[in-house]
């Protein structure tokens, strides 16, 4: 599992030019879904999104967690982050889980943060076409990886 985690002062998903969802100040996630991820891969990606200490404090450092804050997490499935770019010119996406393991668990994954935390969780549209704005904050932007199997 990979996640694109960016901190945010504000966050939107729009499908067909309509506004799906949106967030004020905390975290957008971008997070791909790879075959062979699991309920381990799942509780582990949560603990981190929910525990990275990218929020400063009263004195300016990188001390406090999203849930420190009582931000709020927009989660948008992204199946190209596993995209293959080193041959030729157009990624390959063999790397990313068929789209159905992968809704499956893009959906658990949703119900096990939504679970795990009291925080706001605005989603994405899995499968859709989807524009999404964001207001980086910082910029601060990180990719995580689960630690391989």
């Amino acid at each position: 599992m990979r996640a694109v985690i960016q901190r945010v002062s504000e966050a939107s998903v729009s499908v067909d030019g309509e506004l799906y969802s949106r967030i004020g100040a905390g975290l957008l996630v971008l997070l791909g879904i790879a075959p062979g991820d699991e309920d381990q891969e799942i509780s582990w990606m949560i603990r981190k999104i929910l525990n990275l200490r990218i929020f400063e404090d009263s004195e300016g450092k990188m001390n406090l967690s999203v849930s420190d804050t009582k931000g709020e997490i927009l989660l948008v499935s992204q199946f190209t982050l596993y995209a293959d770019t080193s041959r030729g010119n157009r990624p390959g996406f063999s790397g990313s889980a068929p789209s159905r393991l992968a809704n499956d668990i893009y959906d658990r994954f949703i119900g096990a943060i939504r679970s795990q935390s009291s925080l706001r969780i605005k989603t994405g549209c899995f499968g859709k076409e989807m524009q999404v704005g964001l207001v980086n904050d910082g910029p601060v932007t990180l990719i995580v990886d689960t630690p391989e199997k």
